[in-house]
């Protein structure tokens, strides 16, 4: 069975709240401890086997194409440029366009999970799920919403502004095309909302725990404490 090897990343968004701090550049390209930040997400992809990379692009999308090219370490890049905002559902479909296989991983282009994508890939197909959802374990899920799992499946969501310890979507899928037929036929609309909670209510949906070192650079803070994280790295830059 051919293993996944292609993977879509959602480089779009506006990045409001890091306008202040990195006003020149979209959020994936947000310098971190040396090189932009999709820079260290496409190294991960590499290192990993991947050989093709969807960019959706949308805002500042010819600073993104000019930073990162037609190819990055072997893997053969791609873009997929909104010309008004899709959302994360418009925005995977206008992308998919560009995918070959049956099957994709969706990242964000604002977070960073450690993860091993064979394996992940290989607990999808083995539940034989169309969706898989990799999910972070954090010391508060007030600001994301937890996820509930049960016997390896997302069975339920808990709306943000709960604390305490818990699991998080991570914002990294495991796609599988046939699931397209359940999106929405309008151009713009949630992944998360529109596809992930009806999945969940109607199939099995693989939430897959085995990760680590999840950081979202969505914010300011956790941008400043993402430089010192990355930075410890063998692979950043001097």
């Amino acid at each position: 069975m051919k293993v996944t090897d292609e993977a879509i990343i959602l480089a779009g968004g506006f990045g409001t709240r890091l306008r202040r701090v990195i006003d020149d550049l979209p959020k994936p390209l947000a310098p971190v401890a040396g090189k932009p930040f999709l820079a260290w997400l496409l190294d991960a992809l590499a290192a990993q086997g991947l050989r093709r990379v969807v960019l959706a692009t949308g805002y500042r999308s010819n600073q993104v194409e000019a930073a990162l090219g037609k190819t990055w370490r072997g893997i053969a890049i791609r873009y997929s440029r909104e010309e008004e905002p899709l959302g994360t559902g418009g925005a995977i479909m206008l992308a998919m366009a560009h995918v070959e296989g049956d099957a994709c991983f969706v990242l964000n282009g604002d977070t960073w999970l450690g993860l091993d994508y064979g394996r992940f890939d290989a607990a999808v197909r083995r539940a034989e799920a169309r969706l898989g959802v990799a999910l972070a374990t954090v010391p508060d899920v007030a600001r994301y919403g937890a996820v509930r799992v049960r016997d390896e499946c997302i069975v339920g969501f808990v709306e943000k502004g709960q604390a305490g310890p818990g699991l998080v979507n991570a914002g990294v899928y495991r796609l599988s095309r046939s699931l397209l037929d359940a999106m929405p036929v309008v151009k713009a609309f949630s992944f998360e909302h529109d596809v992930l909670v009806p999945a969940v209510a109607r199939e099995s949906v693989v939430g897959y725990v085995d990760t680590e070192d999840f950081i979202d650079i969505g914010v300011p803070t956790d941008y400043r404490s993402a430089q010192a994280r990355f930075a410890t790295r063998r692979d950043a830059v001097p």
